[in-house]
């Protein structure tokens, strides 16, 4: 493994203004379960190692049902599963740190990094998008704001800037009447990485019988997860069907941009678009139901 310094930074100032001095040649360590693997096998070259987890407002977690989840970039995925409060507003994203490698590393890996990490098969960031969730990145230039829909920007890259880091994700409180879920197609238990992924939001009528707003997006499918904005409009204001849902099925598959690989090729991935997209409209509009009964 190359040598490199490993700094603890205390705050976020600190951490911010290492950044800057090195650029490319410092990274943030968190859970590390991306990053000491990639520099263990020489894909990462790096001269410092920065780890924030030292750093108070990358750990908060914290949940208020008038103004919704404050998530922390370094906060491990088992943390949010434990929480009762945000396992009930928010299904969809329990879903997708649920089922990140196995029990260690949930203890580890956290859904900040999963989204610094971009990888276009990433089993957070569809959740992410579909709750309309918010990055807060700090800088040499002070704290700015983006969608999580415009975090990752191609394979391993992010909208970050020299010097910046994320801090905190921010999501919404849900919606009455709204439920999100998240699922994933992988060919056995043993591979860890979606051929295809699918999450959805959906708010629903107080009658339980039309769409009032949707969002779909999709992991594994282009350079980058896919916000589905056309295919989520679609439902907007629709009485629930099968119909509805096909057309939205549909209008999804015709964004995505699949490759063929060794986890499957660009036609069986455009076909489990459409089936992933069904089953998570109407896991997320199941729940909302459940949640009535």
């Amino acid at each position: 493994m190359q040598e490199f310094e490993y700094i603890n930074a205390k705050t976020v100032s600190e951490a911010v203004t290492l950044l800057d001095e090195k650029g490319d040649k410092a990274r943030i360590l968190a859970g590390g379960t991306d990053l000491i693997v990639q520099a263990r096998e020489g894909r990462r070259t790096l001269d410092w190692m920065i780890d924030i987890k030292s750093i108070p407002e990358v750990n908060e977690l914290s949940y208020d049902s008038n103004t919704g989840l404050t998530l922390g970039a370094a906060v491990p995925c088992y943390q949010i599963y434990a929480d009762d409060a945000v396992c009930n507003a928010y299904p969809g994203l329990v879903d997708a740190t649920i089922i990140i490698g196995g029990t260690a590393i949930q203890g580890r890996a956290g859904v900040g990094g999963n989204l610094c990490n971009a990888s276009p098969a990433a089993d957070c960031i569809p959740p992410l998008i579909v709750l309309n969730a918010t990055c807060v990145i700090a800088g040499p230039n002070g704290e700015r704001e983006i969608p999580s829909e415009d975090f990752c920007t191609a394979p391993g890259q992010t909208a970050l800037e020299k010097g910046e880091m994320l801090v905190s994700i921010k999501i919404p409180a849900p919606q009455q009447n709204s439920r999100s879920y998240y699922l994933r197609f992988i060919p056995r238990n043993e591979m860890d990485i979606a051929v295809v992924g699918a999450g959805a939001a959906i708010v629903l009528d107080e009658a339980k019988q039309r769409i009032i707003s949707a969002r779909i997006a999709l992991a594994a499918v282009a350079p980058t997860p896919l916000y589905a904005e056309e295919a989520s409009a679609l439902l907007a204001d629709r009485e629930i069907s099968d119909t509805a849902i096909d057309e939205a099925a549909q209008a999804a598959q015709n964004i995505a941009r699949p490759i063929s690989d060794m986890r499957g090729t660009a036609e069986q991935r455009t076909h489990l678009v459409g089936v992933l997209t069904r089953r998570a409209l109407n896991g997320a509009i199941q729940r909302v139901k459940d949640d009535a009964a």
